[in-house]
């Protein structure tokens, strides 16, 4: 299926499902929500020249949620025949009728589902047909840049293309039923430099809704080689305290962080930092941070959430005010407030720098002047609930705003609400490989525990 009519046509037979399961549910619940999800994709991993890893998916789920005497119950099923869905509705049926009563459990308030209007267009599908030659010579044009950029790269970890059509369908008996289609397509390399005895190994990688908007496979791999060659013969530091760049490829991570402490949930169980921070200044006044799930082909963009509520575009920090929550109705609901869309979590996060100026990341660097650069993040060791935050990095020390050597075996430390105050740049490198797009940022100051 990779015509636009044929995934249209799906569409329609999971809406026909989706409606079948309302049908089969009259009369024994108070309300019932569907959610289905089918997705249909190929993987190919690429190592030196030879297919390693082939793989064709055609995955289908579908969610079934009633509520009965503010009793909530849910279960699913991989298979939509009607007598597997009698059995997956009377499964959900049961867990309702054994669940203790939630007053606040139900459907979304009909005022905030997109039932009336058509939904928006975000140009999210854009089928192509790749057949395994294709995806094979993709890759292998990478890998085979990554070995050609220079002769210190002596290994492969391997390259990666996927494809991936789904189609989303989100009805309820309240008479919602709406879905929407995507594609998603990614190349990644993974190259291994070696030097004498030394081995180092980096990668790089392009995403995007339409196969024709990825980085030239050529330029991934040979992007992937000259990472891998500059992390060669690392050297310690001493403990240190000093200013630290969070580059484009690790800084969504840290809106990340941000975005699940205004998570409901964490707020509603009282289990975040930012607990009592709504309306207060929890970032620099030059800063704000808004969703946008209706950017066209973007990676977050979706034209409704989970519920099916409609989504829309959400100043959520304005000029370094925490403003609002990421709250999806149930959420919402238990704390007096309207949902703002986010059941599911955040869409296309935007990160605002008011006084940079369009700073770039070499102007970035040379304002720091001196400091560390961390260009990887290991381990899991952030703590919403306190906001302690102390991760493993790679990295380059920076000197007179130039890269001097890299660095390895160091872990940067911390409190998220410290270090959000902290930000003094954010460069304009944003990282369009991710739904949260934010450039190089800089922090004025970190623990850095080496030596």
């Amino acid at each position: 299926m990779y015509e636009v009519r044929d995934v249209f046509l799906e569409e329609r037979k999971l809406k026909d499902i989706a409606i079948t399961c309302i049908e089969l549910a009259k009369n024994q619940v108070d309300s019932i929500e569907v959610k289905i999800k089918k997705t249909q994709g190929m993987n190919v991993t690429v190592r030196k020249g030879i297919a390693e890893y082939i793989e064709f998916s055609n995955d289908s789920i579908l969610f079934l949620t009633v509520y009965k005497k503010n009793c909530k119950g849910s279960a699913s099923s991989t298979n939509f025949r009607t007598d597997v869905i009698k059995k997956t509705l009377q499964a959900a049926i049961t867990i309702a009728e054994n669940t203790s009563i939630d007053c606040y459990a139900g459907l979304p308030h009909i005022k905030n589902l997109a039932i009336d209007d058509k939904i928006i267009d975000l140009n999210l599908l854009h089928p192509k047909y790749i057949n395994l030659n294709h995806a094979f010579e993709l890759a292998l044009l990478a890998e085979n840049a990554a070995f050609k950029f220079d002769s210190r790269i002596v290994n492969s970890e391997g390259v990666s293309f996927s494809s991936a059509l789904s189609t989303i369908v989100c009805c309820n008996s309240i008479g919602l039923l709406q879905g929407y289609s995507t594609s998603l397509y990614s190349l990644s390399c993974g190259s291994i430099a070696q030097s004498h005895n030394i081995m180092q190994r980096d990668y790089s990688y392009s995403i995007a809704r339409k196969i024709d908007d990825l980085n030239p496979a050529q330029s991934i791999g040979e992007e992937s080689a000259k990472r891998s060659i500059a992390r060669l013969y690392p050297k310690k530091i001493n403990s240190i305290k000093s200013p630290v760049i969070f580059s484009s490829e690790v800084s969504p991570s840290f809106f990340y962080h941000f975005a699940n402490a205004i998570n409901g949930y964490n707020v509603n169980n009282k289990s975040t930092f930012l607990l009592n921070e709504l309306n207060n200044y929890i970032f620099p006044k030059f800063l704000s941070i808004s969703d946008n799930p209706h950017i066209k082909k973007g990676l977050g963009s979706k034209p409704f959430d989970n519920e099916g509520v409609y989504t829309r575009t959400q100043l959520i920090v304005n000029q370094g005010k925490l403003i609002s929550w990421l709250l999806d109705s149930y959420t919402a609901i238990k704390l007096g407030l309207n949902t703002t869309g986010h059941s599911g979590g955040i869409h296309n996060l935007l990160i605002q720098d008011h006084l940079s100026n369009n700073v770039n990341f070499i102007n970035l660097l040379k304002y720091m002047n001196t400091g560390l650069l961390v260009t990887e993040l290991m381990g899991d060791g952030v703590n919403i609930t306190t906001g302690d935050y102390s991760r493993g990095i790679f990295g380059f020390w920076i000197e007179n705003g130039v890269v001097q050597y890299s660095v390895s075996e160091v872990t940067i430390s911390g409190n998220l609400k410290q270090m959000f105050q902290d930000i003094i740049k954010i460069s304009n490198d944003i990282n369009i490989n991710s739904s949260i797009k934010c450039g190089s940022l800089l922090l004025s100051n970190m623990q850095i525990s080496g030596l």
